[in-house]
């Protein structure tokens, strides 16, 4: 295949050449660096590289052009090239214009002339809009296949896991699939067997687990070590920004967890208050940023579940689901919390079969042209909501309360008011789902009575429930399961009799000496990610302290 193409659009030729210059010297050996000396020239380019089947990753075009404005341009092109990232270049006096264009042509980002020195100025932004371009960019497919019913828990389990780790694969359902059937054939897979996961070798994986799918897929699941300064147990935005902040100050630092980076947040479709990001961003590519920048400081993950955990003089031991043990000096616990179950006739069976907690992404395709129910009216559940209505016919939010304003921010608020195929139906909850392999039906309870609607997905957004009933007793918890920590330590002004040091706990320290808390998990949290993200950065500032006493 050839190159994806970076096309530079200026009517000023020296300028032109200049970006070019600058564009080949970073991205030469990756991209392919066209030019087009108007907006009208650089439309023909496109339409030649689509006929060639050529695709563009970057637009970056200069505003004030003759005949064709930039902004002019880079909405044409998002018809062309629905998923190239576009980029504005303007003088200071065309910044209000090119922050206006951000919401009314969908621009990524805008430059400001000059953009010299480009390593500063330059350089570090096209890098990110590249990176989250190839993310998302999909060649033609060479690489895992699932094979596996849609209304299957174990198939959904498998598919959400290799997503939610950013595994591209195409999955088939046999039910739907010629290829599917063939491929069966070929490997002698009986359909009790499902699903299969095929891999590029000839080799495949029937019902794997998450730890079997792990190891095939390049994950690390056993330690490289014994010893660590600082394990973090869950990779959601608390647990990896301690990662960041503790390897990047040269703690040797381990981070556990049993699915994928991100935590509740990574399944967001779009976080759209988060500080920096004005056009938004997924949970999902918030994730990956973060694991990267963690990698990169020499954070090491394990994909395993944290069993147990205990403390011998001077050292924590975390156990782990295989069996083995890695001791640290300091751990922080930051597994934040999943969404509570409904306990209603009908859903333990249907879970994974047309029930799901939480976003699902991916079942999202497979509500194309469905109507679909979300129960739930905090964020989570708005964004959600936004999310499926690209592709089901009618989303029906169910939202107990009287509205949306006590749970939801506002904007969300007004972008699910401006969706037409989006119902927001108060004072309503589910109380029944039906269905013999599937989901088909669910009883909504209402003011006027009870009625039975037709549905072939439903969605559940109902609050937060800490997994925590795995920590020891010595590890205090309030009644619902949230750690304790810091000053909610104390009982009637007073610290518990647990508590065996001749100091305060630091604010984000548990009943245990040298246990941290951080993110959703914690008593007492602000459940948004940004807030997450502040407490897993502090705490470290805190383990500093407690080391330092050693």
């Amino acid at each position: 295949m050839s190159k994806p193409v970076i096309l530079a659009i200026d009517d000023d030729v020296s300028v032109l050449e200049a970006v070019v210059q600058d564009l080949r010297r970073r991205y030469g050996a990756n991209y392919r660096i066209m030019r087009a000396a108007s907006g009208h020239a650089a439309i023909d380019t496109c339409a030649q590289l689509q006929q060639r089947g050529d695709v563009v990753a970057l637009f970056l075009s200069d505003q004030r052009m003759p005949g064709m404005s930039g902004v002019e341009l880079l909405e044409r092109a998002q018809t062309l090239y629905p998923n190239a990232k576009r980029a504005l270049l303007t003088a200071y006096a065309d910044t209000e214009a090119a922050i206006r264009a951000i919401n009314t042509a969908k621009i990524h980002y805008y430059l400001t002339k000059p953009w010299d020195p480009p390593e500063e100025m330059l350089y570090p932004v096209l890098d990110d809009l590249l990176e989250s371009w190839s993310h998302g960019y999909k060649p033609p497919f060479e690489g895992l296949k699932v094979i596996g019913p849609r209304w299957s828990l174990r198939d959904h389990q498998v598919r959400d896991f290799l997503s939610r780790n950013q595994v591209p694969y195409v999955w088939l359902d046999p039910e739907k699939s010629d290829e599917a059937i063939g491929l069966m054939e070929r490997y002698k897979i009986d359909e009790k067997r499902l699903p299969a996961v095929l891999f590029p070798d000839g080799t495949s994986l029937m019902q794997p687990s998450h730890t079997e799918l792990a190891d095939r897929i390049g994950l690390r699941t056993q330690a490289q070590d014994e010893f660590y300064d600082l394990a973090i147990i869950g990779a959601g935005p608390a647990g990896l920004a301690a990662a960041v902040y503790g390897a990047s100050e040269g703690l040797k630092t381990l981070v556990i967890e049993p699915e994928a980076p991100g935590g509740q947040a990574g399944s967001s479709s779009r976080i759209e208050n988060y500080l920096g990001f004005p056009s938004g961003l997924s949970g999902a590519d918030l994730a990956r940023r973060a694991y990267v920048q963690a990698s990169r400081f020499g954070a090491e993950f394990l994909t395993q579940r944290a069993t147990s955990l205990r403390m011998k003089n001077d050292y924590r031991y975390v156990v782990l689901g295989d069996g083995r043990e890695v001791a640290c000096r300091v751990a922080m616990i930051g597994v934040g919390v999943d969404y509570r179950r409904l306990s209603i006739p009908g859903i333990d069976q249907l879970t994974g079969a047309g029930v799901y907690y939480g976003a699902a992404m991916t079942e999202a395709l497979s509500c194309r042209d469905e109507e679909i129910f979300l129960v739930g009216g905090a964020n989570s559940a708005g964004q959600a909501a936004m999310h499926f209505a690209k592709y089901a016919r009618k989303v029906t939010m169910l939202v107990r309360g009287e509205s949306l304003e006590k749970s939801m921010s506002k904007y969300l608020i007004d972008q699910i008011a401006d969706t037409p195929n989006i119902d927001v139906e108060t004072h309503s909850q589910v109380v029944e789902v039906f269905g013999e392999q599937r989901l088909e039906c669910i009883r909504v309870r209402n003011p006027q009575g009870e009625t039975q609607r037709q549905a072939s997905a439903l969605f559940i957004f109902i609050g937060a429930a800490p997994q925590t009933e795995w920590l020891p007793d010595t590890i205090m918890r309030d009644p619902y399961g949230f750690i304790l920590s810091g000053p909610d330590l104390r009982i009637e002004g007073r610290l518990p009799r647990i508590w065996k040091e001749d100091r305060d706990p630091y604010l984000l320290e548990t009943s245990t000496p040298g246990v941290f808390v951080a993110g959703d998990v914690r008593h007492g949290s602000v459940k948004r990610a940004a807030s997450a993200v502040g407490e897993g950065s502090i705490a470290v500032q805190f383990m500093h302290q407690y080391l330092a006493r050693f």
